[in-house]
C-alpha cells in the first residue's frame, strides 16, 4: 500500500505545527526546513500557494494520498451540507482515524498498520481496509488474539475523550456514536481554503 514514508519532522516544520503528534525534533527547530528556514525575510506566498499548502497539510495529517483525497472531496461536494465540513467528517470517519482517536494506536500510521494486519474488527468482523468508512452506531474493537500486542496495551488508556466516540477499556471495544460536528474536530485545518482550491 502506497503511503508517505519520508521524514515527518521535515513535513511538520514545513507547515509550522507538529501535525504528526508530539515531536522533540520539531520543538528544537520550529521553523521551515532548508538553508533559509530560520530567516524572517521569506517570499510572500501566493493565494494559490496558501490553498495548496492547506490541502497538503490535511493530506499529511490524515495520511491520505492525492487520488484518495480528490475522491473524498468529490464525494463531499456531491453530498448535502457544507463541502469543507463534510470533507473533514469523511476523513474523521475513516477506520484508521477512528482506531487512532479511540486510543488503540499512538498515531494514525500505527493505526493504519493495525488495520492492514487484521488486528481490528468492525461489528465483530475483521476489516483490513484503512479507508473503510465507519458509520454511526458501528462498533470498532481489537481482535481477541491481538489484545495482548504491546503497541496496543501501551497505547490504550492514554486516549483523549471525544464526544462522538464511546470506549470500553475492559473489552477493548468502542462505538462510533455519530459523525462529529466541525467544532468538535480538533485539527487545525482551514477547510474553506481547500474548497477554494478545488473550485478553481
Amino acid at each position: 500500500m502506497a503511503r508517505y514514508t519520508g521524514p515527518k519532522t521535515k513535513i511538520a516544520r514545513k507547515f509550522g505545527e507538529p501535525i504528526f503528534g508530539s515531536d522533540k525534533s520539531y520543538e528544537r527547530k520550529p521553523y521551515p526546513p532548508g538553508q533559509h528556514g530560520s530567516t524572517k525575510s521569506r517570499k510572500k506566498t501566493s493565494e494559490y500557494g496558501v490553498q495548496l499548502k492547506e490541502k497538503q497539510k490535511a493530506k499529511y495529517t490524515y495520511g491520505v494520498l492525492e487520488r484518495q483525497f480528490a475522491n473524498l472531496f468529490d464525494k463531499a461536494h456531491r453530498s448535502h451540507g457544507i463541502t469543507g465540513e463534510v470533507l473533514l467528517q469523511l476523513l474523521e470517519s475513516r477506520l484508521d482515524n477512528v482506531v487512532f482517536r479511540m486510543g488503540v494506536a499512538p498515531s494514525r500510521a500505527a493505526a493504519r498498520q493495525l488495520v492492514s494486519h487484521c488486528h481490528i474488527v468492525v461489528n465483530g468482523e475483521v476489516v483490513n481496509v484503512p479507508s473503510f468508512q465507519v458509520k454511526s452506531g458501528m462498533t470498532v474493537g481489537v481482535r481477541e488474539r491481538s489484545k495482548a500486542l504491546e503497541i496496543i496495551t501501551n497505547s490504550v488508556g492514554r486516549q483523549s475523550r471525544y464526544s462522538w466516540l464511546e470506549w470500553d477499556a475492559s473489552s477493548m471495544t468502542g462505538k462510533f456514536l455519530n459523525v462529529p460536528e466541525r467544532s468538535d474536530i480538533p485539527e487545525n485545518i482551514k477547510e474553506q481554503l481547500i474548497v477554494e482550491l478545488y473550485s478553481k
